[in-house]
């Protein structure tokens, strides 16, 4: 029911506990099949107590692949998110492809130029990419197919298929032969 409210164009889900959806009107929001969540500390005990959170401000469109898993995750859509087939995202992680804000202090002070002028970029998510808890994936970043993203990172630029990056900010670990 809440996504239908929300106009949420999906297939199968299953769901430990309610999310929290907002979809703004002009805004899209696209699940694949098998899609699995978890919005209680009692379905994934990870130390993360929000329940997964969507929202796809206007315009914006937000796509789930098909078989995609996630735990008290939060992606906040302004331009587009994609996420690809067969990605894991752990408890608590955060995907955002805006900043926001407007950078210049002199522009936040004025709350509709900050909002006129916060930066806005896609993220995309390749398949079989794993997302270790409580990591922050921000604006702009591409993440390549099979890669891995090591728990609590944070994620500034784009991943290379077949990589291993953890850290603040995330760097490469090894390759994945």
């Amino acid at each position: 029911m809440l996504f239908y409210g929300n106009r949420v164009n999906h297939k199968d889900y299953e769901t430990k506990g309610l999310p929290y959806v907002m979809v703004a009107r002009g805004g899209a929001f696209l699940i694949g099949e098998n899609f699995r969540m978890n919005n209680t500390i009692a379905s994934n005990p990870i130390g993360c107590a929000q329940p997964c959170m969507f929202f796809v401000d206007r315009n914006a469109k937000l796509i789930i692949g098909n078989h995609v898993s996630m735990s008290q995750s939060a992606l906040v859509c302004h331009v587009g998110i994609t996420i690809g087939d067969y990605v894991k995202i752990g408890g608590g992680v955060c995907i955002y492809d805006t900043d926001f804000h407007s950078l210049d202090a002199k522009i936040r002070r004025d709350s509709k130029a900050d909002m006129a002028n916060k930066k806005k970029l896609p993220v995309v998510i390749h398949d079989n990419v794993f997302i270790g808890a409580h990591s922050k994936i921000l604006k702009g970043v591409t993440i390549g197919e099979n890669s891995i993203i090591g728990a609590s990172s944070i994620v500034t630029k784009d991943i290379p298929a077949n990589e291993i990056w953890a850290g603040n900010p995330a760097k490469k670990i090894k390759s994945i032969i």
